[in-house]
């Protein structure tokens, strides 16, 4: 699987290099034998985006893309939607992707992360629990027809100098809770700028997940291949 999202993702315009960070010394050796880049870090460490931070400490780079090792079903375009959110704006210094809800069902499931934004279009929260909260209907349906009802997708660009400035914060009240590391950056008054995309991620996080991405690649092969036809 770690295979074929980086041959997905290394196909972005706007990467220049694409590097694995892993605790799990198994994951390292998978990456170097098929050619891949991969640096060992931490396994105490709270978060993704504390373990992006320690493999990129030193290298030379402005801007960072944080993408998920168990999607890998990920367009090159996604990849390259989130860059551009701090390619076009110097001012940004966080920026991550959001698209709509598809079913009532993952509306209301705790595994997927909501969020609100405010008319600028920066994140006002981050939530497991369906937010904003709809008042005057109780049938999960019509709250989805709302229309205003976005999921977070797991891809985070940030500025190295505010990644490293991250990574020297101990996880808040928000993020513990909650379990979601872009509460640490709100709690601390950073502005998340975030942008749409319709990209609806597949996660792997069961056997089961597994099986179904098999059987997506092999019935619409197409739609999972040329990233930019």
């Amino acid at each position: 699987m770690i295979r074929h999202v980086v041959e997905r993702v290394s196909q972005a315009r706007l990467l220049d290099e694409v590097i694995v960070a892993t605790d799990d010394a198994r994951i390292l050796q998978v990456v170097e034998d098929f050619g891949g880049r991969a640096v060992m870090t931490d396994p105490g460490l709270a978060s993704g985006t504390d373990r992006v931070a320690e493999a990129v400490r030193s290298l030379d780079a402005d801007i960072v893309v944080n993408i998920q090792g168990d999607e890998p079903l990920i367009p090159a375009r996604a990849v390259d939607e989130a860059a551009r959110i701090l390619l076009d704006d110097p001012s940004v210094e966080m920026g991550t992707l959001v698209t709509a809800f598809r079913s009532a069902e993952e509306l209301f499931s705790p595994h997927t992360a909501k969020v609100v934004t405010d008319d600028s279009g920066f994140a006002l929260y981050f939530s497991r629990s369906p937010i904003p909260f709809c008042r005057d209907a109780s049938d999960p349906s019509v709250w989805l027809k709302r229309g205003v009802y976005r999921k977070h997708i797991g891809i985070y660009v940030y500025r190295k100098t505010f990644l490293l400035r991250f990574a020297g914060w101990k996880p808040g009240r928000l993020e513990e809770a909650e379990k979601l590391e872009q509460l640490r950056a709100l709690a601390h008054g950073v502005r998340i700028r975030v942008a749409e995309t319709e990209y609806d991620p597949v996660c792997v996080d069961t056997p089961e997940d597994a099986e179904r991405v098999r059987t997506l690649l092999r019935e619409r092969p197409s739609r999972f291949g040329d990233i930019y036809s």
